[in-house]
């Protein structure tokens, strides 16, 4: 089993690509190499293999804090399901995943929902985009500050708030108080739930 991640950047023409693209190729080279894993294609899209489906709404939560620290935002379509064919690319591959991925991509901006999850469980998938919705209510407000705390947060998960704070120039009261504004907890407690259900699917 594996997942796959297919997004684009909200109002990408609002800023150069120059601004965000950098940036978001170092986060997901991070994740693997192009184009095996991940490709950027007709400007603003993506697609994003996460071979560990549990982790795929971290990786998710890190491409949406990154957009949203340089005053952008993603539509991700996370799904989770088989690969029958590795091709070249990962756009030459295919099996469930994709389709569940590409499926439900396509009716995101419909819908006007920015994340959300298709596996072949139904129950599942209603109980986890219930979940995803809820959170979606602070997540897409995000101000620079806050997402820059939530990225640096995500990728160094054992700092302290003082080394935190020191990442990003401010005091720990600084720091106390984008932890909470964000509600970073629940961030933390959404994932790990995410984690376990997902972990429960592929047992």
């Amino acid at each position: 089993m594996t997942s796959i991640i297919t997004g684009d950047i909200i109002n990408s023409r609002k800023q150069d690509s120059t601004d965000w693209i950098v940036g978001l190729k170092a986060l997901l080279n991070t994740i693997g190499a192009t184009p095996d894993v991940w490709e950027i294609y007709r400007g603003d899209e993506f697609q994003i293999e996460i071979s560990d489906p549990s982790l795929s709404l971290h990786y998710a939560l890190l491409i949406k804090s990154y957009l949203r620290s340089i005053k952008l935002d993603a539509r991700m379509a996370i799904g989770i399901g088989d690969k029958k064919y590795n091709g070249q690319s990962i756009s030459e591959s295919n099996g469930s995943a994709f389709i569940h991925s590409g499926e439900l991509f396509e009716t995101l901006k419909r819908q006007k929902i920015n994340l959300a999850i298709a596996t072949a469980s139904d129950s599942l998938n209603e109980e986890l985009n219930l979940m995803l919705q809820l959170s979606l209510s602070f997540m897409d407000s995000w101000l620079v500050q806050s997402a820059e705390f939530v990225l640096i947060s995500l990728q160094n998960p054992t700092l302290s708030q003082e080394e935190i704070g020191r990442l990003l120039q401010i005091n720990q009261a600084a720091v106390s108080r984008r932890k909470s504004r964000t509600k970073f907890d629940l961030v933390l407690a959404l994932d790990n739930y995410f984690r376990k259900k997902i972990k429960l699917l592929n047992a």
